[in-house]
């Protein structure tokens, strides 16, 4: 009798059978590296304005099913992701959205879950998972009934006013010991309040009374994010608007599952982002195409007259677009242009078409022409000299997005169709931007970017890199970071990959507390040259021993923004300088190798100082001896202002 030919894994079939074909052959754990990408597809299946697709939930469960430490086993390089999970009712339906929207951005999830209703218990307990070493994030899911069950029968709005407020002030005094005593970032959400709890209330004065406490105790626990560096709070209304019920009356009823698997799906995805943020993760830069896309219309058939952006039902759907492009863009995000065009009629468009919210200033850099798109995205990272995996590019085209998630897997793809209304939510939905907290350098990084391409042309008609650095004019300031830059350091830190000797993410919390802590130095390198101010670039964390005879570089960092100019070599110099002038024999520095920042790892042999020792995860340790004839000199290109000597304003 014949027998059917096995079909090999994957072969004609979707991402989640491809998944649950690796999962049925045991092979999950080896061919983790393919999770991202799948993970992605099945992402962009998804309504942009809803909850996250089934299926990538679906794939959650299944990704749910691994241990931890078969993939580390497989792939010791796997960033892992540790989540504590406490709360008011039953969350198993959190699981597996948490565990998909995670490993998509390419972390894995290692979870504690406590009992079910133990969030104060877990609070109040120093002891307990939330507070355990190497927590990433400690979610406390709370709800609505924290506050109702509380209340005496029948009940007033004043009842819930009284008891609404002391919830508030213990949730605020729990927030508080977990910042002293617990290491991650405590994750609280607001409370959506349901019609079944208005709605026993018959009068129109009490309900409109009862919505005003509510929203006034909602706003206290927003307010808590503002109090503190480690706390971030998630507010559920605009979740639950969008992904549907705030529960199931009868799994509520029967099963307290007060908040329902599709909410807790799209909380899944803000924690999703958080934790990528929190990684360093952020995108930079949003590339995306023109036709169809910010505009409606073929410029190359339709010609400028024929293209809208205003004007027309759908036009003024583009125009919407465009506004939530520059949205961004007015906040640090990198904005560039990818399109099949000849240029010039582009760039004529973005002058001078009336329709157009956006025009040629906003861009940082604008491809328009006729190659692959794919190499088109290279050549704006690299001329932003960006890694890849910092862009995000949208397109309508169906073969464009597919073609830059085959070539390009790093590039994260906003697949966009012929729906404009549509476009912006499919921008936002994976809030690919999301930051901890915006800085002044933030705000202004378009404009620097812009200046670089004046630098850019110095260079090429310098005739030499020491004629074009003597052009420069670079003025460096190198001190203790001040209390105004804390939010900076921590986001050059996360967000710093190439100069990074260490790759040592920290938090605002984590960089004050260096600050504070006797025997630490947290200097902050702040450049400007004749074409402007660069802002705060870098930072050094330096270590010095109780006698003072020893400093240890704990790490470095630098944007590339400001690479190949010296900068690193001055500020350093001026470390080794200062060490022996108080009387320091000796400083240390280590590197940790990642694959983005092999380029730095000649940087301390390259000052004199000499190699002692390697981990075995490959740390590399240095030492200089100070001798005055191996300090090395501050380039003479370079203005150098350093001081050692704290100012906290």
């Amino acid at each position: 009798m014949a027998t059917a030919a096995r079909t090999p894994v994957g072969e004609g079939t979707g991402p989640l059978d491809r998944l649950r074909a690796l999962h049925r052959e045991g092979r999950l754990a080896p061919a983790y590296p393919e999770v991202p990408g799948l993970l992605a597809e099945l992402a962009s299946t998804g309504d942009p304005a809803g909850p996250p697709a089934p299926d990538l939930v679906r794939a959650g469960q299944l990704l749910a099913r691994l241990d931890p430490g078969e993939v580390l086993a497989e792939h010791p390089g796997t960033d892992v992701f540790t989540v504590a999970v406490t709360g008011h009712s039953t969350l198993s339906g959190l699981t597996a959205p948490l565990t998909a929207e995670l490993a998509r951005h390419g972390l894995l999830l290692r979870a504690h879950s406590g009992d079910f209703g133990s969030w104060f218990r877990d609070l109040q307990d120093t002891g307990s998972e939330l507070y355990a070493a190497g927590a990433d994030l400690a979610l406390c899911v709370l709800d609505a009934h924290v506050v109702f069950d509380e209340l005496p029968h029948p009940w007033l709005v004043a009842d819930v006013e009284r008891v609404a407020a002391a919830k508030l002030a213990l949730i605020g005094s729990l927030a508080e010991r977990y910042v002293a005593h617990g290491g991650g970032t405590l994750v609280l959400n607001t409370l959506p309040l349901q019609r079944s709890h208005a709605r026993r209330l018959v009068d129109a004065r009490s309900r409109a009374r009862l919505g005003v406490v509510w929203r006034e105790f909602n706003a206290g626990l927003l307010r808590l994010a503002a109090a503190h560096d480690r706390v971030h709070v998630i507010d559920l209304d605009p979740l639950a608007a969008s992904c549907g019920p705030v529960s199931e009356p009868r799994l509520a009823a029967y099963a307290k599952v007060l908040l329902g698997d599709e909410l807790l799906s799209c909380y899944a995805r803000e924690i999703g982002h958080l934790a990528r943020g929190l990684r360093g993760r952020a995108k930079k830069v949003l590339v995306v195409d023109l036709d169809n896309t910010l505009w409606d219309g073929i410029l190359g058939d339709d010609g400028a007259e024929g293209i809208a952006a205003a004007t027309t039902y759908r036009g003024e759907a583009f125009g919407r677009f465009q506004k939530a492009v520059g949205q961004l863009g007015a906040q640090g995000v990198l904005l560039a242009v990818c399109s099949k065009n000849d240029r010039e009629p582009v760039l004529k468009v973005l002058r001078d078409h009336p329709d157009m919210a956006l025009r040629e200033s906003d861009f940082v850099r604008i491809n328009a022409n006729w190659d692959p798109k794919d190499g088109n995205l290279l050549d704006i990272a690299r001329r932003l000299n960006l890694g890849v995996d910092s862009l995000v590019f949208a397109d309508d085209s169906a073969f464009e997005c597919g073609l830059v998630a085959r070539s390009l897997p790093a590039v994260a793809v906003v697949r966009l169709d012929d729906e404009p209304a549509l476009h912006v939510e499919r921008l936002l939905a994976d809030g690919w931007f999301d930051v901890p907290e915006l800085t002044a350098e933030d705000r202004v990084r378009a404009e620097q970017y812009r200046t670089d391409a004046a630098r850019q042309d110095l260079q090429e008609s310098a005739g030499s890199m020491e004629e074009y650095l003597a052009g420069l004019g670079v003025r460096v300031s190198f001190s203790p970071v001040r209390e105004h830059e804390i939010a900076r350091v921590s986001q050059v830190t996360l967000r710093t990959n190439q100069f990074n000797l260490t790759t040592e993410r920290l938090q605002q919390a984590d960089v004050r507390a260096l600050l504070d802590s006797p025997g630490r130095l947290v200097l902050a390198i702040r450049s400007a040259d004749r074409f402007g101010e660069n802002g705060l670039v870098g930072a050094v964390l330096i270590s010095i021993d109780e006698g003072g005879g020893s400093w240890r570089i704990d790490n470095a960092m630098l944007s590339c923004r400001v690479f190949a100019r010296g900068i690193e070599q001055a500020c350093l110099a001026a470390v080794l300088r200062q060490a022996r002038d108080s009387g320091a024999a000796e400083v240390h520095a280590r590197y940790r190798p990642t694959a983005k920042n092999r380029r730095v790892r000649g940087l301390y042999p390259s000052l004199g100082f000499a190699e002692t020792g390697e981990g075995g995860d490959g740390t590399v340790s240095f030492r200089h001896h100070l001798a005055e004839e191996s300090l090395p000199g501050v380039p003479a290109h370079i203005e150098l202002t350093a001081e050692f000597t704290a100012r906290r304003d």
